[in-house]
C-alpha cells in the first residue's frame, strides 16, 4: 500500500512537470517579420531584410545642372545598391523640386513627414536648413547633398561628429585655388568683381575667403548681389561698367539659374567669369572650378543606404568633403574672350572643357 501511493506520487510530480513545460514552450512569442525600421536598427554586420522597402524622399533646391546632375547621381546609386543587397528604396513618388521657394520647400517637409519616409535627401543649402528644422522633434534622418559649409550653416556641429539626425556630402570650394587660376591666365588682375546672392548661406564663406585672399594679394573687390534674373542681370552690367578684370561666383544657386542670361555680357566685355561648379561653364561662364557632382551624388545615396540598412547613426557619421580640384573650362568662351589657359593642366586634378549648353546629356 505505501509502495502504491509513492508510485502514485511520482507519477502526479511527472504529470505536473510536463503540463509546465507544455505551458511554456506555448506561451513562446512567435517572431515578428522584420521591417525596414527593425533592420535600420541591426548591426552593421547584419545582411539587409530581404525585400525590405525604404521610403526615400529626395528634395532639389531648385533645377540647375549641377543639381540635376547629383539627383541622377543619388537615384542611380540607390537602384544599384538595392538590386545589390535586395531591398527596395523608394525615391520616384517622394522627389521633389522646391522651385527656390521656401513656402514650397516647407509644405514639402510637411508632406514627407506625413507620407512618414524613412530619410530626407536635401540637395543644397537652403533644402537642406528646411528639411533640419522639420524634423527637428521627429528626428527622421537628414542627408544633405552640396552643402558647402555645413558647420558654419549650422547644420552640423562638426564635421566628424554631426550631433544630431543630419549629415550629408559637402561642395565645399577652395577659394584660393580659383584664384590662382585667375591668375595664371592673367597675372594682371587688379581688380575682381564678386558675383552672388547674399542671401545664400553656400555663398557667404567663400565670399569672405574671396575678400581676405584678395586683400592679400592687393587685388581691389567689387561686389554686386542679386536675388532674381533681372537683379543678377543689372548687377554683371554694373560690374562690367566697373571694368573690373574677372569676375568670382562661389557656388551659388541663385547666379547659376542666371548664368544662361548673363554669360554673354561678360563675353562681350572679355572678362572671364570664373565659379565654384561646372555647371556654370556647361551655362557660358569662362570656368568652373570645384567638385565632381556625380562623385558627390553616389556618395550621397551611399551614407543613406549605410544609415538605413546598415544602421549607421546620422549623429556619428562625419560629412564627407569632395576633394576639389576640377577645372571645367567653355571652350567657345575662351574663344570668344582670347584667354590661354594651358596653364590650368598644372593646377588641377583635371581639366575638362565644353561647350554652352543648357543641361549636362
Amino acid at each position: 500500500m505505501k509502495n502504491k501511493n509513492l508510485m502514485k506520487r511520482a507519477l502526479m510530480l511527472l504529470t505536473a512537470a510536463a503540463l509546465v513545460f507544455a505551458m511554456t514552450a506555448c506561451g513562446a512569442a512567435p517572431e515578428a517579420p522584420v521591417s525596414a525600421a527593425d533592420s535600420a536598427d541591426a548591426s552593421a554586420a547584419e545582411p539587409a531584410a530581404e525585400g525590405a522597402v525604404y521610403k526615400v524622399g529626395i528634395v532639389k533646391f531648385v533645377d540647375d545642372a549641377s543639381l540635376d546632375q547629383i539627383e541622377k547621381a543619388i537615384q542611380t546609386e540607390l537602384d544599384a545598391k538595392g538590386a545589390e543587397l535586395g531591398v527596395t528604396f523608394d525615391y520616384a513618388q517622394y522627389t521633389k523640386n522646391g522651385q527656390a521657394d521656401s513656402t514650397t520647400l516647407n509644405q514639402i517637409a510637411a508632406d514627407l513627414i506625413a507620407d512618414q519616409v524613412d530619410v530626407i535627401v536635401p540637395i543644397a543649402t537652403p533644402a537642406a536648413l528646411i528639411m533640419q528644422a522639420a524634423t527637428e522633434e521627429n528626428q527622421i534622418p537628414v542627408v544633405f547633398s552640396a552643402v558647402s559649409d555645413p558647420v558654419g550653416a549650422g547644420l552640423v556641429n562638426s564635421l566628424e561628429a554631426p550631433g544630431s539626425n543630419v549629415t550629408g556630402t559637402s561642395d565645399a570650394l577652395n577659394v584660393e585655388a580659383v584664384i590662382d587660376l585667375m591668375l595664371a591666365a592673367n597675372p594682371d588682375i587688379k581688380k575682381l568683381g564678386l558675383l552672388y546672392n547674399q542671401g545664400e548661406d553656400a555663398s557667404k564663406s567663400a565670399i569672405e575667403s574671396a575678400r581676405s585672399i584678395c586683400g592679400e594679394k592687393s587685388i581691389e573687390t567689387v561686389e554686386k548681389t542679386g536675388t532674381t534674373n533681372d537683379e543678377l542681370a543689372m548687377a554683371a552690367d554694373a560690374l562690367v561698367a566697373e571694368q573690373v578684370d574677372a569676375v568670382f561666383t562661389p557656388t551659388d544657386n541663385t547666379v547659376m539659374t542666371a548664368e544662361l542670361a548673363i554669360y554673354e555680357k561678360f563675353v562681350d566685355a572679355k572678362i572671364p567669369h570664373y565659379a565654384g561648379a561646372d555647371s556654370f561653364a556647361l551655362n557660358g561662364a569662362f570656368c568652373g572650378y570645384g567638385v565632381n557632382y556625380v562623385t558627390l551624388g553616389t556618395a550621397t545615396a551611399d551614407m543613406v543606404v549605410d544609415i538605413l540598412v546598415n544602421g549607421a547613426k546620422p549623429a556619428e557619421t562625419p560629412v564627407q568633403i569632395m576633394s576639389s580640384g576640377i577645372a571645367m573650362v567653355n571652350t567657345e568662351t575662351a574663344s570668344a574672350i582670347g584667354l590661354d589657359y594651358s596653364a590650368f593642366a598644372s593646377m588641377c586634378e583635371e581639366v575638362k572643357e565644353t561647350t554652352t549648353q543648357e543641361s549636362f546629356e
